[in-house]
């Protein structure tokens, strides 16, 4: 038994925990939990937990369901809202086959693996996500949901809801180890936004997941909702996951080239054309809803088309401008991605297509210096601005040739998701919708 695992046992004793959660994913980014009690953690560490994997979504099919999940004693955290006697803990686990080889289907694995391949090439991948979310009334069954306010970006409201709501959030967040950047309100009514401070990939995956639990919990503590759906209200902002991306080679900053256009090395610029070459492909993954296309579509910041800029927000790539004398902070942001993402192929993908621009030495285009917005399209045309897929169709589409993505998520997975995306889109052009009714059933 590691020094790690000692440490998960003594504090599981010294700290009266009752139960351990232990949580994976499956591929559409849904936690999954499991509790057991303190006798078994020993077993766990060397056994794993055995599960059934084909009542998991994606996980594996009916003839092949028996599953193994395995406890990571390095993401052993106190679950601040289980209280402090007798309390709960939580740890995530790597999916394992009864054989002991990885599961092909796990989405933690899966970023492991493409984590393991920028590792070869020196590299290692960090993370920084803006995570944006609203806060609405108890929700009712039917009912279009209520904001909790009516403020918008940065104010300040005294006494109000999700003020207080941030500062409870924050608080149980950094008691878990999570480290909070930033927190401000955000431009829609309700509308909130918590910037976790930067990580490595998988730290950060397995972050983002606890994230969504405490906001989750939080909100059900003061009887409000909280709501991380990519466009919950039609006439205001959508809610993305801005993520700051940079990769670092020991101690330095790769992205970083003192005198450089923008202080962008070489290997930031072939990055960044992989992730812009790849985009359409890998929408799919990082908006994998029908109702992430109203966002991406619905201006309000969002991007749309495929281009770069330095500090220009209306593009799908932005380099931000960072302080003189702050080299090591150099990064790249990409602008699509939405909470509703599974984190772990998120960035597996994102990393892929930066590691192939890298691999195949990608020339990065002109940046765009104008509000791509409000040029008109045969302007865009002009300036080759590719658009990113405009519905879940298109983005099915346009992932279902990609051998990058096949090879980076596995047959498995990349199958997997296919499917469900296709089921969802014809349920989704099924509906009758509201809009149909109230525009078509008067005057039809």
């Amino acid at each position: 038994m590691d020094k790690q695992q000692e440490y998960v046992l003594r504090s599981v004793e010294e700290r009266d925990i009752r139960f351990v959660r232990l949580w994976f994913t499956d591929v559409l980014g849904v936690l999954k939990s499991v509790a057991i009690a303190p006798a078994e953690l020993e077993n766990a560490f060397s056994e794993g937990i055995g599960f059934d994997g084909s009542a998991v979504e994606g996980l594996t099919r009916v003839v092949e369901s028996d599953m193994i999940a395995k406890p990571d004693p390095t993401t052993f955290q106190i679950l601040p809202w289980r209280g402090e006697r007798q309390g709960a803990a939580r740890m995530f686990c790597d999916v394992f086959t009864p054989d002991g080889a990885p599961a092909l289907s796990d989405p933690r694995q899966v970023l492991k693996r493409t984590l393991d391949k920028a590792s070869e090439k020196g590299f290692t991948f960090y993370t920084h996500p803006e995570i944006e979310f609203y806060l609405f009334e108890a929700l009712e069954q039917g009912k279009t949901p209520v904001p909790v306010d009516q403020a918008g970006y940065f104010d300040n409201v005294p006494r109000g809801a999700a003020h207080s709501f941030r500062r409870d959030a924050i608080t149980m967040l950094e008691s878990m180890g999570i480290s909070v950047e930033f927190s401000h309100h955000e431009a829609g009514p309700g509308q909130n936004e918590i910037d976790l401070r930067y990580a490595d990939a998988l730290t950060m995956a397995d972050n983002i997941m606890t994230f969504r639990s405490v906001i989750k919990e939080v909100a059900l503590q003061q009887g409000v909702y909280a709501s991380f759906m990519p466009k919950p209200l039609f006439d205001a902002p959508g809610s993305g996951m801005h993520t700051h991306v940079s990769l670092f080679e020991g101690d330095r900053n790769a992205f970083y080239e003192a005198g450089a256009e923008n202080d962008l090395s070489l290997v930031a610029k072939q990055f960044m054309a992989g992730l812009l070459k790849h985009a359409p492909e890998i929408t799919l993954i990082t908006n994998q809803y029908v109702n992430s296309y109203k966002r991406l579509w619905g201006g309000a910041e969002a991007p749309s088309y495929v281009c770069w800029g330095s500090n220009n927000r209306s593009a799908l790539v932005r380099v931000p401008v960072h302080k003189p004398g702050k080299g090591q902070s150099t990064r790249v942001e990409y602008r699509s991605l939405d909470a509703a993402t599974n984190p772990y192929l998120a960035f597996s993908v994102m990393l892929a297509a930066g590691l192939k621009g890298i691999e195949e030495g990608y020339e990065l285009p002109p940046g765009a210096e104008d509000d791509v917005w409000e040029l008109s399209e045969t302007e865009r045309k002009a300036m080759g601005y590719e658009p990113l897929p405009q519905s879940l169709s298109a983005a099915i589409v346009a992932m279902e040739r990609s051998e990058l993505v096949a090879e980076t998520l596995g047959e498995r997975v990349f199958d997997f998701v296919l499917r469900n995306k296709r089921a969802e889109w014809q349920a989704y052009r099924a509906q009758v919708t509201p809009y149909e009714i109230a525009t078509n059933l008067p005057v039809l």
